[in-house]
């Protein structure tokens, strides 16, 4: 991204960045979700929340075309899924894992420019200018000569956004980028991504379990409800019965006479067994009308091995 350049964005916040229509998934022979109809706004930080293995980390690769599905469709960014994946930056959860710890800060963010292409590839001043650029603008600007081995898990999450960003992408898809960081490392990468967003007009969806630290910049929420994703702003998200049936415990949501909001177990409720409904029930959580979810839709859905270790 050339740091004088406008900002990124694609369209206008009418114009959904992800559009999903009676979507389903089956892997290996099981139902994974299914009766996805619902629009992801452009310009927008939304969260992906469900139970261990519904699927987000599914819907994620969904939106990126690396998982076809079984019933019909998804765009992202006015195209088929995978078609325009030039324009996303993906943070996968196993990042710091996964990556040589031996590269540098500034290595590694060029693999987001020049990763796709085999061969070795010369760094040019140009490039140089776009790294530093994401470096800076994912809060590490002095950290381009450190290796990652010399990098705490904070300071590696903003290496992969650095990496993710470098590209000039429309959308930002974070597979729980808050997880292993203590609660400063997670204030402060909200921060980072609400500035990102802000300033850039970049979409970003975040894959997360607990939702807390995110709720200051979210506008709202893919729920994974008994196999059936649904979107709705944040504010319809944010009520205890859905929540309760959304993770299967009881969970509060307590507002604070500020207007501040979080979630928490309930533990003045005696836990009850987790219920599951059919697809027009679960339409009756949000206020879109459930978005043309069918009443005849498979009932078989199973939890996603791939999501049952997170």
């Amino acid at each position: 991204m050339n740091p004088a350049s406008s900002p990124a964005a694609y369209g206008s916040p009418s114009r959904p960045i992800a559009s999903f229509r009676d979507a389903a998934v089956k892997r290996g022979g099981r139902l994974i979700w299914s009766n996805g109809t619902f629009d992801v706004p452009a310009g927008s930080i939304s969260a992906v929340v469900g139970s261990n293995g519904a699927g987000k980390t599914t819907l994620l690769n969904v939106e990126l075309g690396l998982i076809p599905l079984s019933h019909g469709s998804v765009t992202v960014l006015g195209k088929p899924a995978g078609q325009m994946n030039r324009r996303i930056g993906y943070v996968p959860q196993s990042y710091a894992s996964d990556i040589d710890a031996n590269i540098t800060a500034e290595q590694s963010v060029a693999l987001g420019l020049h990763g796709s292409r085999f061969g070795f590839h010369r760094i040019t001043s140009a490039d140089k200018s776009k790294i530093a650029w994401a470096l800076k603008r994912s809060g590490i600007p002095d950290k381009a000569k450190f290796r990652l081995s010399e990098m705490s898990g904070g300071m590696r999450q903003r290496v992969a956004i650095a990496q993710a960003l470098v590209a000039d992408p429309d959308l930002l898809l974070l597979d729980e980028p808050l997880a292993n960081l203590d609660l400063a490392g997670q204030r402060d990468l909200a921060d980072t991504l609400a500035s990102l967003n802000s300033d850039l007009g970049v979409s970003i969806q975040i894959v997360a379990h607990d939702i807390n630290m995110l709720l200051p910049i979210l506008q709202g929420a893919v729920y994974l409800l008994d196999g059936h994703p649904h979107y709705s702003p944040i504010a319809n998200v944010m009520d205890s019965d859905l929540l309760t049936h959304l993770y299967g415990t009881e969970v509060e949501v307590v507002k604070t006479p500020q207007g501040d909001m979080f979630v928490r177990p309930d533990p003045a409720i005696e836990r009850r067994r987790p219920h599951l409904h059919t697809p027009l029930e679960a339409a009756e959580f949000h206020s879109d009308g459930a978005g043309g979810i069918e009443s005849d839709a498979p009932s078989d859905v199973r939890p996603d091995p791939q999501e049952a270790r997170a």
